[in-house]
């Protein structure tokens, strides 16, 4: 399987991650700039908006290499794709490959698979108001996704 990140897709994750050019802290302590960038990331540097959208494009096609290498069903939904890449920028491939939303997703079963987003809103051992939100979006751009065009 080879899909490409949809525009749909693109935008739920650039409206979750906002924008920030001076390094911060995420919910979890880890080090973070631009939209939701971690790599090299260090206390008190600032960059550019290019390199926040550069940096967004290079993270974004990480997450699209990781789901076509996951998911092993022949075809999925453009839907489900989208959700699940913007599933990946956030919680990581690590996360999806041991899922049981991959499994389900990979067996078939989107209607067990829609339930699983809502079991990763946690960040350092809490319950977080902004990730419950961002995987109920995550659910319905996967099942509703006249919601997003």
């Amino acid at each position: 399987m080879q899909m490409t990140y949809s525009l749909d897709g693109l935008h739920l994750t650039e409206g979750f991650e906002g924008c920030r050019l001076d390094a911060y802290q995420d919910v979890a302590g880890v080090w973070t700039n631009g939209y939701g960038n971690t790599h090299g990331v260090v206390p008190g540097s600032t960059i550019t908006q290019e390199q926040a959208e550069a940096d967004l494009r290079a993270n974004v096609q990480n997450a699209v290499n990781a789901v076509n290498r996951l998911v092993t069903q022949e075809t999925i939904p453009q839907h489900w794709f989208d959700a699940l890449v913007d599933f990946t920028f956030n919680a990581g491939a690590g996360n999806l490959a041991s899922s049981t939303l991959l499994r389900d997703v990979n067996a078939g079963n989107f209607a067990a698979a829609d339930l699983q987003f809502q079991r990763w809103d946690m960040a350092g051992g809490a319950h977080i108001a902004g990730l419950e939100r961002r995987r109920l979006a995550e659910a319905a751009l996967a099942t509703e996704p006249e919601t997003y065009s």
